[in-house]
């Protein structure tokens, strides 16, 4: 009988540089009232949302994660020749097979290294991290590229009041690898299958595939395929969010050997400002806590959410590199994930550096109406 051998890594891991990318199309919630009613005061008081960003012209999610990974490379300084493992944590990748890992790995010049996909919705990038972190400690990677990146705006409904408003499209990239001290907590994660429907599709992919057969004789006019779009109750997800977060955020502290006065800045995953602001309060954080707020021009990018609000933070000085941060993605599944971790540095290029010299196209078609 062989005798298998086991392999040993690097107890401590840190987050080395991070990146991100923006699309460069803003979309007011003025813009937007033009097909959704409502009012960007409505829509502000209730989400903490003015703005989001959506892909336009040439923009797709390849693009807008490999962007996100090439900056994290270049920002944490360390040769590419030493990165063997990418994480892509995402649910809107355009298609199951192939999945985006190895795409974005050879398009970033890292063809044949491991990688994978994780689809945890809002949490993903949590996940991402968690798997990627331990594999470093496990011996099995030495350093990692951990993506979080989504183009919600393919699978919405402008026109739906409980979600047209709410998400927006980025990423978000991180590497990450062995240091001298630990940077990265043991994740906490969990899930709620029974509420899983609570965030959803309207129709699965293969009933809509059923259903685009039966519909091909049809008059498009009187009988339309329709399309597949994101729906969500929104106070089932509150109700879940009240009882399930506040025990997630306790396990965070305690498992990760850190207390409520060690943490320098607070950055929740970006779905409503006004829960956040309840996070923030119900865990006992001074009022003149840094807390991300990324959400009021971004939108909710669901598993970019977290390392764009990082980037965001850091680029514009309200956090720096070396502050303790408290992470908490949650949302579809339902599920969470989050970790207390230790900022990278300051990015060298930001997603904000390109803005004003990235094209605008036009958006998708059944978003065109807001461009009328």
């Amino acid at each position: 009988m062989a005798k298998l051998v086991t392999t040993q890594g690097h107890p401590n891991v840190s987050m080395l540089g991070i990146g991100a990318y923006r699309p460069a199309r803003l979309v007011t919630n003025e813009e937007l009232c033009k097909v959704l009613d409502s009012s960007d005061e409505w829509i502000f008081e209730r989400s903490g949302i003015h703005a989001r960003r959506w892909i336009s012209g040439d923009e797709d999610m390849r693009l807008i994660a490999t962007k996100a990974a090439e900056r994290a490379i270049e920002n944490s300084g360390i040769d590419r020749e030493k990165i063997d493992l990418l994480v892509f944590g995402s649910s809107s990748w355009p298609s199951n097979t192939p999945h985006g890992a190895p795409i974005i790995a050879a398009d970033i010049g890292l063809n044949g290294i491991a990688a994978f996909d994780v689809s945890a919705g809002c949490g993903g990038f949590g996940y991402a991290l968690g798997t990627a972190v331990d594999a470093i400690r496990a011996g099995s990677a030495t350093y990692a590229v951990v993506i979080g990146a989504e183009t919600m705006s393919v699978g919405l409904d402008p026109t739906d009041r409980s979600t047209g408003f709410i998400f927006g499209d980025g990423a978000g990239a991180v590497v990450v690898g062995p240091t001298e001290e630990n940077g990265i907590s043991p994740i906490v994660a969990g899930s709620d299958g029974e509420n899983a429907e609570a965030i959803a599709q309207n129709i699965n992919t293969v009933d809509f595939m059923a259903r685009a057969v039966e519909y091909q004789g049809k008059d498009p006019e009187t009988d339309p395929v329709g399309r597949m779009v994101i729906y969500m109750e929104g106070p089932r997800v509150f109700r879940w969010a009240a009882v399930t977060l506040p025990k997630a955020l306790t396990a965070l502290l305690t498992e990760s050997g850190a207390s409520v006065d060690d943490i320098d800045v607070f950055i929740p995953h970006q779905a409503n400002a006004r829960i956040n602001d309840l996070m923030k309060k119900n865990l006992g954080f001074p009022e003149d806590l840094p807390m991300a707020n990324d959400i009021e021009q971004t939108g909710n990018t669901s598993a970019g959410s977290i390392p764009l609000a990082m980037e965001e933070m850091l680029a514009t000085g309200k956090a720096k590199g070396g502050d303790t941060a408290l992470l908490l993605g949650f949302g579809a599944g339902l599920s969470y994930a989050g970790a207390v971790v230790t900022l990278p540095p300051a990015p060298k290029v930001s997603s904000f550096d390109t803005l004003a010299d990235q094209p605008v196209g036009p958006l998708a078609a059944h978003l065109a109406m807001i461009d009328d």
